[in-house]
């Protein structure tokens, strides 16, 4: 079956799955990730480098290949989240989403209807004029809507953000969130505490739990709060150890 229409029924069922951020605007990128064992990949449109015309050559890489790619956008105003999801991502993920509020206008723009995304047939997501229009609306079912919780008020408004109609996850940022509680790093008990309300919230609204982690070490000490979806380093991050990890073993080779 197909990778990206099943993507949002995965999370849905609490899958275990594996993604990354991607930070390098480079097509060729998502060829290779597309070859791995990831689950899916985000464009970080909000720290990395990613204009317009960029981002729609990866995610049409994306589209072809079958790979569910997510974009991290800047904020979440109708005409980007609109222009993401018609070059072909299967969702978007929001940052600072602190009110209720703003999660249901975040679910509202990226769904078709009054007031909502603007319908389009002839975009690539719709398959450029190959469908009628009750078809582009159901597809509408496979749009994945993610709402980032980074800040101590957004925690105060989780449960509600989480009962929000239309919201399918929430991305707990580890980073964001320290730094907004005052701390230097991400090992404090106030940001675990952060992961297990949120965490619980997730589990009360039958909503997908997501969060950043460095390795595979890190996911399964989280994932007793709930995570089942990691974001794990980016491929810069790869690349570095990679890279890091050889280098140290051929200096310590000894002539």
């Amino acid at each position: 079956m197909s990778r990206i229409s099943t993507f949002k029924s995965r999370m849905a069922n609490r899958d275990m799955m594996a993604g990354t951020f991607m930070k390098t605007p480079a097509y060729e990128l998502i060829e290779v990730l597309a070859t791995s064992d990831l689950d899916f990949i985000c464009i970080d449109m909000e720290h990395s480098p990613f204009d317009r015309a960029r981002a729609d050559m990866c995610l049409a890489m994306a589209r072809a290949l079958d790979f569910p790619v997510l974009v991290r956008v800047t904020h979440f105003s109708p005409e980007t989240v609109l222009q993401v999801l018609d070059m072909g991502a299967v969702g978007v993920v929001a940052p600072h989403i602190v009110h209720a509020d703003q999660a249901a206008q975040l679910a509202k723009v990226a769904h078709f209807g009054n007031g909502g995304r603007g319908f389009a047939g002839a975009t690539r997501w719709a398959g450029y004029g190959t469908q009628t229009m009750a078809q582009v609306l159901d597809q509408t079912s496979e749009t994945v809507v993610i709402a980032q919780i980074e800040e101590p008020e957004a925690l105060d408004n989780v449960d509600a953000i989480a009962a929000t109609a239309g919201v399918d996850g929430l991305f707990l940022g580890p980073s964001d969130m320290s730094v907004s509680l005052g701390y230097t790093d991400t090992g404090s008990d106030a940001l675990l505490a952060a992961l297990d309300r949120t965490g619980r919230a997730c589990q009360a609204h039958n909503k997908a739990y997501m969060t950043f982690v460095p390795n595979a070490a890190k996911a399964q000490d989280w994932a007793q709060f709930g995570c089942h979806m990691f974001f794990v380093g980016s491929e810069q991050g790869w690349m570095k150890q990679g890279a890091n990890r050889d280098a140290a073993g051929i200096h310590a080779i000894k002539e």
